[in-house]
């Protein structure tokens, strides 16, 4: 079996790849992202993605390094992480009662021969209208500081979508069909499927 390592610090990716019955480690890349970079917003998932892999992969020179990246087109805007309280109150009345899409973009690296395989997944989302005392209370409890769009599908917020068009996994990180197709092309298949 060969060594999987997850490039990530997301500890909703880490639940999903858990999924897989796979063996891996978690190691966070230090990739510092720049979402300003004029690139397509799939181009930029991927070089994002790719930047987290290589970066593991230069220091594990025989392994499969999975690196994702996920963020929000709401319209011309990408929406990442929103950071602070103020942010993710912008975000979250932007989205309200609107259409949106999710992209996730992943690269598996194969440190040792140097391949790579990368694939882009989009979801739509629709989020119902929220008031601002339902937005105010969701924010004041931390969760949408660190997640793309501000808003977390697997936690609290999922009270606040009311339709979805794709991928379910791939809204909370990482689309784990399309992953585990693609490690399949390295030789690696999931031990159990715990869905």
């Amino acid at each position: 079996m060969r060594k999987i390592i997850l490039a990530s610090q997301s500890p909703w990716r880490k639940k999903i790849l858990e999924k897989t019955g796979l063996p891996f480690k978690v190691i966070e890349s230090g990739y510092e992202e720049d979402l300003g970079l004029k690139l397509s917003p799939k181009k930029l998932a991927l070089k994002m993605a790719r930047g987290k892999a290589e970066a593991v992969a230069a220091k594990h020179p025989n392994a499969l390094i999975i690196g994702a990246d996920t963020f929000i087109i709401f319209g011309k805007e990408l929406l990442g992480k929103p950071h602070t309280a103020t942010r993710a109150k912008e975000m979250l009345r932007m989205l309200s009662g609107k259409w949106h899409d999710i992209i996730t973009g992943f690269v598996i690296v194969d440190s040792k021969s140097g391949r790579s395989a990368e694939k882009v997944i989009s979801t739509r989302v629709h989020l119902r209208a929220a008031d601002r005392e339902e937005i105010d209370a969701y924010v004041r409890t931390g969760e949408p500081l660190q997640v793309a769009g501000g808003y977390a599908i697997q936690g609290r917020a999922g009270i606040l979508v009311d339709a979805i068009e794709g991928d379910y996994w791939n809204i909370v990180g990482l689309p784990l069909s399309a992953l585990v197709l693609e490690l399949k092309k390295f030789g690696v298949r999931p031990q159990v499927a715990s869905l």
